[in-house]
């Protein structure tokens, strides 16, 4: 088996909780007293260019949330928003060791709105970790899209075979696979530890 050189993070579902997927949009929703299915319906005829980077996160509450007059504010809104993010089982903290070996180029592959990507590599340090973010907000691309990994190969100059992708979801991570990169879904710290060790990935 090749040396794996390269380790491909996706964050939401891996590192920290989702930014703004089902759960999150849920929760915000019920706090602030909105009609689930009128928001969804404008959320999901947006969330491809907001998560592209195509709209602000101000454009995308404007035509999902503030179209019409509301009891609360925008920024209210926004740093509810925020604060949803949190750190997931410790794995942010393997990954922060990992990096500290300088054993492997770190990235990230990630769908994620500008905004809210930015909010959590200031937050939680990513500067720190990754020497790359392929985020769908700065590339144009998103998982599960063949594009995506294709360009943080081209970008990293690594073989496939040389690296390996970490996700939480099997889609995401098949178009990798079919690429040659080694693929594991994080169902836990411990797992993903493990299915690491087997291919050689240690601090």
């Amino acid at each position: 088996m090749p040396k794996i050189t390269a380790v491909f993070w996706d964050v939401g579902g891996v590192l920290l909780s989702n930014a703004w997927d089902r759960e999150q949009r849920k929760r915000t929703l019920e706090h602030f007293k909105l009609d689930e299915a009128e928001f969804s319906d404008r959320h999901d005829m947006l969330v491809s260019s907001f998560e592209r980077g195509k709209i602000t996160l101000k454009e995308y509450l404007d035509r999902t949330v503030f179209y019409r007059p509301r009891p609360f504010a925008p920024n209210d809104f926004q740093d509810y928003m925020y604060g949803l993010s949190q750190e997931l089982d410790g794995t942010l903290e393997f990954a922060r060791a990992l990096a500290s070996s300088r054993k492997y180029l770190m990235s990230t592959i990630n769908n994620e709105s500008r905004e809210l990507n930015l909010y959590r590599i200031q937050t939680f340090k990513l500067g720190e970790i990754f020497s790359l973010f392929v985020s769908s907000c700065f590339v144009r691309l998103r998982k599960p899209e063949d594009g995506i990994y294709k360009l943080a190969l081209d970008l990293t100059q690594r073989p496939p075979n040389e690296c390996v992708f970490i996700d939480d979801r099997p889609l995401n991570l098949d178009a990798a696979s079919r690429l040659g990169m080694q693929v594991i879904r994080k169902e836990s710290r411990d797992q993903l530890l493990n299915d690491l060790q087997k291919l050689g990935v240690n601090t």
